[in-house]
């Protein structure tokens, strides 16, 4: 079964706080996301990696409001 809403990656960050801030980015311009990490449930925090996904369709207009963010910085 294919699913209906595919989620991709469009960055990853080196922390979940990263990630959020990322998250928020996309929340201003109107694209649903959600960070993805796995840190074995705070048991090795070096691993704190996040993942931020967006649906398939949201990919390019995330990436550019990405893209813009550190364009600015």
């Amino acid at each position: 079964m294919k699913a209906e809403n595919p989620l991709v990656t469009v960055s990853t960050f080196r922390s979940t706080a990263d990630a959020q801030i990322a998250k928020g980015i996309l929340d201003e311009v109107g694209v649903a996301s959600l960070v993805r990490s796995d840190n074995a449930g705070g048991m090795y925090p070096a691993l704190d990696s996040a993942a931020l996904l967006v649906r398939a369709e949201d990919a390019e207009k995330a990436t550019e409001a990405l893209n813009r963010r550190r364009r600015s910085d």
